[in-house]
């Protein structure tokens, strides 16, 4: 599973269970910034796979 994926998770269980409201809503933001660098190096890479 990617790592983005677990924080998320994480994030949401915790915010469900009402443990730790401010650590879920860091974590639930940090899952999604680390989804769109790594969506954006996947973007990169590909894009100077296919120009050489």
């Amino acid at each position: 599973m990617p790592a983005w994926l677990l924080i998320l998770i994480v994030g949401v269980l915790l915010l469900i269970f009402g443990v730790a409201v401010e650590a879920a809503k860091f974590l639930i933001w940090l899952g999604i910034i680390v989804l769109v660098v790594s969506l954006i190096i996947g973007l990169l890479g590909r894009g100077r796979r296919t120009t050489v």
